[in-house]
């Protein structure tokens, strides 16, 4: 070896040697290639699903992209934390860990090395997305946004999840508890995701939507990409996940390395010979007071001296389509009005059709309005989009704001939008069919090539 080269090899950090062994280990291994096969086939058979499918098909591009986004990122995320979860109780099983700690490595750069190989299959999983969200926005903006904000939050939240793996691993003395463990915290952190819309609407679902991690990120992307809301409205659920990733990944690489070893942390002592059980109990006990009865007093805007129009009476959009309008509220009195709220209602004109939640049809359901002066007016901005296919009504209630806890107000309703969404259905199975089949096949190809390799390697050592 020339002095060069061993200068070269000299300048190497160690945590950088951990981390090229753990690569190859895992990915000419085959473990990480295998598992990422598996998830690039997971979204072809989704993507597949929604171009073939007559009935999902008309969900609106931004709505199949945003579930899309969501599916890469569990996927993603379980990939990462299985691999954390195997890195350290793993080598501690199959007593390779002694010779690792025997290197000139201290132990925080073997962490830090494992920690980023651990999070390589993101990249991966990312670029195996893209086109799929590319294909099924139909050239919508909402691609631009899951790339963006997908690409962001996944490097928190994915990130996040192989460290509370590895932390598993480190207080487990075997693969067996650090995957049973890793797995559970994973669905706890993924639970809250999956309730239904009526458990997140109180106080304490909108308070979990804040808390949860992955919910909270969920919430933050689909307000960006399919309620086309701006980032300051719902910047509150970018608290979570980055809360998460940082708290995380600073006990796996400033906590935790100090006290590694070859038995398991001092958690696993403590429980050692005892079953490992997390129990999660959330209760809410309400109690409603029927309010004061209202006495019969009028209020301002109860006498018709507030009025609202509309500047569309009729519209016929396809599915995905936008539908923006304009609202005019007036003053008509010879005094102030009191302050006014404008909410947007949608119902389906087909009885038997399903009951519409406007929270899905609008990025802003509901506008507030100062005290206007005698004769003034103000404008007020709105979009629909247009998500299932039928026969709609849409319609304003101006609310006047009463005057205090005793008192009530005579809303006052717009003239209806009928609006008529057909049915769009641009996105076929043809446009599919290519990229489902081409990824998992060059992905199968890698694996080969790596088996191929491998099984060369070893009939060249029984050779020699």
């Amino acid at each position: 070896m020339s002095t060069q080269e061993a200068g070269n090899t000299r300048v190497r950090p160690a945590w950088w040697l951990v981390f090229s062994r753990e690569m190859t280990d895992l990915w000419m291994g085959g473990k990480a290639l295998n598992l990422v096969l598996v998830f690039s086939v997971l979204l072809g058979v989704v993507a597949f699903v929604l171009a073939t499918n007559s009935e999902l098909s008309l969900i609106p591009p931004k709505e199949m992209v945003f579930e899309m986004l969501r599916l890469s990122m569990a996927a993603a995320g379980f990939i990462c934390l299985i691999i954390g979860a195997d890195s350290l109780s793993g080598e501690r099983e199959r007593a390779t860990l002694e010779g690792l700690l025997l290197t000139p490595a201290s132990r925080r750069e073997i962490v830090a090395g494992k920690f980023l190989a651990a999070i390589s299959p993101w990249p991966a999983t990312l670029a195996i997305s893209l086109p799929y969200w590319a294909l099924l926005s139909q050239g919508d903006e909402a691609f631009a946004q899951a790339a963006l904000w997908g690409s962001v939050l996944g490097t928190f939240l994915v990130p996040a999840l192989a460290a509370i793996g590895m932390l598993v691993s480190f207080w487990s003395n075997t693969n067996r508890n650090s995957m049973f463990v890793s797995l559970g915290i994973y669905l706890l952190i993924l639970v809250p995701s999956q309730l239904p819309g009526s458990a997140q609407a109180g106080s304490v679902g909108q308070l979990l939507k804040k808390v949860s991690p992955m919910e909270a990120t969920y919430h933050f992307v689909e307000k960006i990409i399919v309620n086309s809301r701006t980032v300051s409205e719902v910047s509150v659920f970018l608290i979570a996940p980055v809360a998460l990733a940082v708290i995380s990944i600073g006990i796996l690489i400033w906590y935790a390395p100090p006290r590694l070893g070859l038995e398991a942390g001092m958690m696993s002592k403590r429980i050692k010979g005892r079953g490992v059980a997390v129990a999660v109990l959330a209760g809410l006990l309400l109690t409603a007071f029927g309010p004061a009865p209202l006495q019969a007093q009028e209020s301002p805007g109860s006498d018709g001296s507030l009025e609202i129009s509309i500047d569309t009476e009729v519209a016929t959009v396809r599915t995905g389509d936008p539908v923006l309008f304009t609202t005019a509220v007036a003053n008509t009195s010879d005094e102030q009005s009191p302050p006014v709220i404008v909410a947007m209602n949608i119902i389906n004109l087909d009885s038997d059709g399903d009951v519409v939640d406007p929270e899905d049809w609008s990025p802003e359901r509901t506008q507030y309005v100062t005290p206007m002066a005698p004769g003034n007016s103000v404008q007020l901005s709105w979009r629909v989009n247009a998500i299932l296919e039928g026969d709609y009504m849409v319609y304003m209630v101006l609310v006047p704001e009463p005057d205090g806890q005793q008192s009530t107000s005579h809303p006052v309703a717009s003239p209806g939008i009928h609006l008529t969404v057909d049915p769009f259905t641009r996105l076929n199975p043809g446009g599919v069919l290519p990229i489902v089949i081409a990824i998992p096949t060059l992905l199968m190809a890698a694996v080969g090539f790596v088996m191929w390799r491998q099984r060369r390697r070893i009939n060249q050592v029984d050779a020699d």
